[in-house]
């Protein structure tokens, strides 16, 4: 008895530490700083033109807060978790570690997309974010594979968990991984990279949640096999809001319009514009997870409107329909114009 007590003490010991920790990390993140927005010259209608991108946020110091309570805490989850006996834990740690990585690879992405384009990369490395925020909802779903598979082994024979130790450091995980996400929560409504850093955060947190419960009804009344049954819904969950984060961040690693985006509003927009009588060759993209790029061909039987015209019509795109970077092109409709990819719209023929 007295060994489980001195057992106990260090737990709590750990725990008022991490909570500590927490505490001061999270006055250091209340004050995120800012990037700068991205300027680049574009024009392809005769005069070059400035176009102010949207600017990004700088999320650097969460990055390093979540990652570093993270990393810290896959250590001391893991340990517990093979001392208690625990695959909750043990398989929480493991996620955890994914999170981790998943973060780093989140906050590289970030990094590289302010980067300045080169002729190579002439936007850039904006669309690592995509990259990343697809790479994260694979981590994720990968994760949650293990998670299952560890938790179905163990339905036959459920092992003796030690529920206390279970409780108390998921409660811990409860608390850094809640932080975490609320980190990244404002973040995460306008950037699918930001969104999939909030996602591992909050899955953790639901993970953690789950735990808690599961070693709390073990410490009471000995259901052992809802520690495995306990992981399994967990994962349902994780699942089911990362299907999101998939679905989007394929989309926009296939150049789709992005989900925000209504192109037939766009369409309808242009084709409104004075003197101008056909759209054609109208392509939408994402250039990374916060920024979208719009090339098309307006036809204008009176030729270039002036400059004044054309960026009115870019400062609208970008204010009303959130593009950040257009490229307008004036045709005379003397001639048939065709895109070799297809393009919404029907193509000009004067004949």
């Amino acid at each position: 008895m007295a060994e489980q007590n001195r057992e106990q003490g260090k737990i709590v010991v750990i725990i008022v530490r991490i909570t500590r920790l927490s505490s001061r990390l999270s006055q250091m993140g209340s004050h995120h700083s800012h990037g700068h927005g991205f300027s680049s010259m574009s024009s392809h209608t005769g005069h070059p033109g400035h176009h102010n991108h949207s600017p990004a946020r700088n999320h650097g110091r969460a990055f390093v807060i979540a990652i570093a309570l993270n990393a810290g805490f896959v250590v001391v989850e893991f340990g517990y978790g093979f001392a208690a006996n625990s695959t909750a834990l043990m398989a929480d740690a493991g996620h955890n570690l994914s999170d981790v990585l998943g973060l780093a690879l989140a906050w590289g992405a970030a990094i590289l997309s302010r980067k300045a384009p080169s002729e190579r990369y002439t936007y850039g490395l904006r669309s690592t974010s995509i990259l990343a925020a697809l790479a994260n909802a694979v981590l994720l779903l990968v994760a949650c594979g293990a998670i299952a598979w560890e938790a179905f082994q163990r339905f036959s024979q459920p092992p003796v968990v030690a529920g206390l130790t279970v409780a108390v450091v998921a409660a811990a995980g409860l608390l850094i991984n809640g932080l975490s996400a609320w980190l990244f929560l404002k973040g995460s409504r306008e950037d699918l990279n930001i969104r999939g850093a909030f996602l591992h955060m909050a899955a953790d947190a639901a993970v953690s949640a789950g735990v808690l419960v599961s070693g709390v009804a073990i410490l009471f009344i000995q259901w052992y096999w809802l520690d495995p049954m306990i992981s399994l819904m967990v994962v349902a969950v994780i699942i089911f809001n990362t299907w999101g984060l998939l679905r989007d961040s394929v989309q926009l690693a296939l150049s789709a319009v992005p989900p925000h985006i209504d192109i037939a509003a766009i369409e309808a927009f242009l084709r409104n514009q004075p003197g101008v009588t056909d759209v054609h060759d109208l392509h939408i993209w994402g250039l990374s997870t916060t920024e979208s790029a719009l090339t098309v061909h307006l036809v204008m039987p009176d030729g270039y409107p002036g400059d004044s015209f054309m960026d009115g019509i870019r400062t609208t795109l970008e204010a009303r329909y959130a593009i950040h970077h257009s490229t307008l092109e004036i045709e005379q409709g003397t001639i048939s114009h065709y895109c070799t990819v297809g393009s919404v719209g029907p193509t000009i023929d004067p004949h």
